[in-house]
């Protein structure tokens, strides 16, 4: 049996606009809260997931759950799903061209679309969620409020320049990465299974229930490293913490949390990670196609979207 053809998948504006509107409606639904609670627990790793609400819910009740979404969640979901989707795409092609399989495919392609993800677009918009979820914002004297979050960025920048709103980039990178490595290569695996068990042939799609299901797997597992998400929370804290070594490298935050809080603490924020991870999975895996058939709509193109 002859080997399939390979195609290369089109750039499109229809690309761009596909991959920001998915990510801004995950972000803007059940992103957003699962990130503020996974974050708080991060940063605060003596609270569990009860304690976390409450203490989020006490920094501006129902609204205390969408800090840093405006404007720093919507830059960065407008920007990295089109990073993710034209990237990934490309080194998709490219793996299968060199002989690789649907599964290690996915991976590479998650890999390279999660690391331009993150120096691109995510440093600071990653940074500044970080310093809004975790900062102080109580009145500090009588008619003194607090700062606006655009005012907390240009302190930053004016004491630290773009190290200082880049902090913790690296960790970013390893964290999209693995994360995307994991998410489309568990998905691409899942939908392999999902296709044998049902007696589908390789190049028969799969259903939008299947695909959910696909996603959802993929998503979920996809929160092993965990251990990266902490390290990356504390580099970017601004919780208060006199015990907590300044400039933290990735390896330095890995052994201060460690000496502090031990292998439970590298876990903190599993539970609302991995309800994130699938929630983004859905949203960027399995309903590409719903999706794909808006904006063609709109704009009469046919969009090239991850399945």
């Amino acid at each position: 049996m002859s080997q399939q053809e390979v195609k290369k998948k089109p750039v499109s504006f229809s690309n761009i606009l596909l991959g920001a509107g998915l990510n801004l409606a995950e972000v803007t639904t059940l992103g957003q809260p699962l990130e503020v609670i996974k974050t708080t627990m991060a940063a605060n790793r003596s609270l569990t997931i009860l304690e976390s609400a409450k203490h989020v819910w006490s920094r501006g009740g129902a609204l205390g759950f969408y800090q840093g979404l405006i404007p720093w969640a919507w830059i960065e979901a407008s920007t990295k799903g089109a990073v993710l989707l034209f990237v990934s795409a490309e080194a998709e092609y490219h793996a299968k061209k060199l002989g690789a399989s649907n599964f290690g495919a996915g991976i590479t392609g998650g890999i390279f679309g999660g690391l331009v993800q993150a120096y691109a677009t995510m440093g600071f918009c990653t940074c500044m969620k970080t310093v809004e979820i975790t900062r102080a914002k109580q009145v500090v004297a009588e008619g003194v409020t607090p700062q606006t979050s655009f005012q907390v960025f240009k302190d930053i920048y004016a004491k630290e320049g773009i190290r200082g709103i880049n902090k913790g980039v690296n960790a970013v990178a390893i964290r999209q990465c693995t994360n995307w490595g994991s998410r489309f290569g568990l998905s691409r695996l899942a939908e392999d299974a999902i296709k044998s068990l049902t007696g589908k042939k390789k190049d028969e799609k799969l259903g939008g229930l299947e695909k959910i299901l696909a996603s959802t797997i993929g998503g979920g597992l996809s929160a092993w490293n965990q251990p990266i998400e902490v390290i990356r929370v504390e580099m970017q804290s601004k919780t208060a913490d006199p015990n907590r070594p300044k400039n933290l490298g990735v390896a330095g935050a890995f052994k201060y949390i460690y000496s502090q809080n031990g292998i439970k603490g590298l876990y903190r924020g599993v539970a609302p990670r991995i309800g994130l991870g699938i929630w983004q999975t859905v949203f960027m895996v399995g309903f590409g196609d719903m999706a794909r058939e808006l904006v063609e709509k709109l704009t009469g193109e046919k969009p090239v979207a991850k399945h």
